[in-house]
């Protein structure tokens, strides 16, 4: 199978390895030359054979909504295009508007795992008909973890059903970071009783409740400055939080961890921040490759 991959930032360029390592032909463009196959959309569209599939992984927003409107009049009917950004799921309805006139196939696909995945492999939510996913499914193959399929990859529902489990699958991430902030922020104010907060977290990754990769990547953290003293509590949200709530709100569904966990992230840019916040913006780093702030 041949490809394209628009986009190749730090997702997108180690997309681009893993599905080459799984003999996956991949031509990516990208506006930086220096790592780019191609120097247009249009040269993408010509180098991959019918019908094509483009993979598109930049951010979301206007950015996306740009690329997908090009690449609908470089594309010909029977191609199909997946979005692989953050994207909110109502941009999926848009997407899809304006490709089905043209007989342009569009999938989305909710994707997790940071600048991890090359290495592990990326947890992938998708959304789109039945026959589109079964036709894009060596991408999937190549993309998940290794082991059973199910247990890194699922096709959720129709067009939006993909990047709605990864809005919700973000929210909840929310939540588990603040937790994992809070009880850092605790232990390390208890440094009396308390006399090792990374070797209290390193012995949580095995045999207890808590244990999770989130938790492997904190202790990372830890490792690296068992403080936090060089980075500040300030922490952004890349969106999918707020879209989360968004949704509680219009379905009358509690969200009480979630709400609190984004409101922190506000709190936190009013000031140089808790503990906690230093421990969350610690956490976005290690997985996403997201920016911190120094210290002052």
């Amino acid at each position: 199978m041949h490809i394209g991959l628009v986009g190749l930032g730090k997702m997108g360029n180690n997309m681009r390895a893993r599905l080459r390592e799984h003999d996956i032909e991949v031509t990516g463009y990208d506006n930086n030359p220096a790592v780019s196959d191609v120097a247009s959309l249009k040269d993408l569209a010509a180098a991959l054979p019918a019908p094509r599939i483009v993979w598109v992984m930049v951010p979301s927003g206007p950015i996306t909504a740009g690329v997908v409107k090009e690449l609908s009049e470089a594309l010909d009917e029977g191609d199909m295009i997946i979005d692989g950004g953050n994207s909110k799921f109502t941009s999926d309805f848009d997407n899809e508007k304006l490709l089905e006139p043209k007989g342009i196939k569009y999938v989305d696909a909710g994707v997790s795992g940071g600048v991890w995945g090359l290495q592990n492999g990326y947890g992938l939510m998708v959304g789109g008909s039945d026959e589109d996913i079964e036709y894009a499914m060596p991408i999937f193959d190549a993309l998940r973890p290794e082991g059973p399929r199910e247990e890194g990859f699922v096709h959720v529902g129709p067009t939006g059903a993909g990047h709605y489990a990864k809005m919700v699958h973000n929210g909840i991430e929310y939540a588990i970071m603040q937790a994992y902030g809070e009880g850092f922020e605790l232990l390390e104010t208890k440094k009396d009783l308390i006399k090792d907060v990374t070797g209290t977290f390193k012995a949580w990754q095995r045999g207890t409740v808590v244990r999770s990769w989130l938790l492997e990547l904190l202790v990372l953290g830890l490792e690296q400055d068992p403080s936090f003293e060089e980075i500040s509590g300030y922490v952004e949200d890349s969106g999918e939080g707020r879209w989360t709530l968004e949704e509680a709100i219009d379905n009358a569904v509690p969200m009480p961890a979630i709400s609190a966990s984004i409101f922190a992230r506000f709190v936190s840019r009013q000031g140089d921040g808790s503990p906690t916040m230093k421990a969350v913006a610690a956490l976005r780093n290690q997985f996403g490759g997201h920016a911190v702030k120094k210290a002052d």
